[in-house]
């Protein structure tokens, strides 16, 4: 890994940035070791990082790193718009400023790079925790995956491994929230949330003055049900899509979420489907319940009505 050499430390945007030598300004992550989990999460980014980082334009590149006493320290590419959580799904006037186009090329991006990660390079990497803050913008609102902190290397001919549960409630399949077995599908769950999110301008867990508390999940799955996920296609959009396009993107996210993560397509089918070059628009493609997480305080897996509860495994 590169060094990134004498830096003159400044404030850029009141955030943790700092100025090289040269003008570059790079985005300064510093990790806790306070515990033996930030000491691990700091080496499996080390790791993954290390291992992805051919520069694919849909990750976050890290330039370097170093061991600074207590400190853990990791440099990265600036991305100046912040987060898909501080923006797409921000205040309405900020998700107002992502049009159909946008948002299809921030969702494409995400894709293209959780199938390079997952298929293209070896070992194979699950990131384990994609949601909309793991997701930032370059100046140009191209996506970029970032924070492989609690990301898993998979050597070759490994299918799944057993493992501590970590993640985000409203991301986390269920297979892997109940038990521990990560895969690579556990991944493309939760693109399958993260893409729900995008094109309905709603969060993963979000509550309705009727409904309480509610999984988007759960609400797409009833409006697919009910001939109506043209109505979760975020009203922000004032119409200005296309329609067939946009209902097959919401039955790509449907397919991602299945409960069955052998029916979940790999990454690199997903980009197809959402092309076109596979065709899921004829009702005649088959989606299956989706894997819920019901119970924020109690998880509960599975549909509303399971008495499964999650269980932690050791690493």
């Amino acid at each position: 890994m590169a060094s990134v050499g004498p830096i003159r430390l400044e404030k850029v945007d009141l955030a943790p940035f700092i100025r090289l030598q040269d003008g570059t300004i790079v985005a300064v992550k510093v990790l806790s070791v306070e515990s033996k989990q930030g000491e691990k999460e700091f080496m499996s980014e080390v790791a993954s990082m290390a291992n992805v980082n051919v520069c694919h334009e849909n990750l976050v590149k890290l330039h370097g790193g170093c061991i600074d006493g207590p400190c853990r320290i990791l440099v990265y590419d600036y991305m100046p718009n912040n987060s898909l959580s501080q923006t797409l799904l921000g205040e309405e006037k900020s998700r107002a400023k992502f049009g159909w186009k946008a948002r299809r090329e921030i969702i494409m991006g995400i894709a293209r790079g959780l199938a390079y990660i997952h298929e293209e390079i070896q070992p194979h990497v699950v990131h384990r925790d994609i949601k909309t803050s793991n997701i930032l913008l370059d100046q140009n609102f191209n996506p970029k995956i970032s924070d492989f902190g609690l990301s898993k290397l998979f050597p070759e001919n490994t299918t799944h491994i057993s493992t501590r549960v970590a993640g985000t409630l409203g991301y986390l399949a269920p297979e892997y929230a109940i038990s521990g077995r990560l895969t690579r599908k556990s991944d493309v769950y939760s693109f399958g949330v993260l893409l729900l999110e995008i094109v309905s301008g709603r969060t993963a867990v979000d509550f309705d003055v009727q409904l309480g508390e509610y999984h988007l999940v759960d609400k797409a799955w009833g409006m697919y049900n009910s001939k109506e996920l043209m109505n979760l296609v975020d009203p922000m959009l004032y119409g200005n899509f296309p329609e067939n396009e946009a209902i097959r993107f919401l039955k790509v996210g449907l397919l991602c979420v299945q409960e069955k993560s052998k029916l979940r397509p790999q990454m690199s089918t997903a980009i197809k489907m959402m092309n076109g070059e596979i065709n899921i628009d004829n009702d005649d493609v088959e989606i299956s319940q989706p894997g819920l997480i019901g119970d924020i305080m109690d998880v509960k897996v599975g549909r509303r009505s399971s008495s499964k509860s999650m269980t932690e495994n050791g690493s």
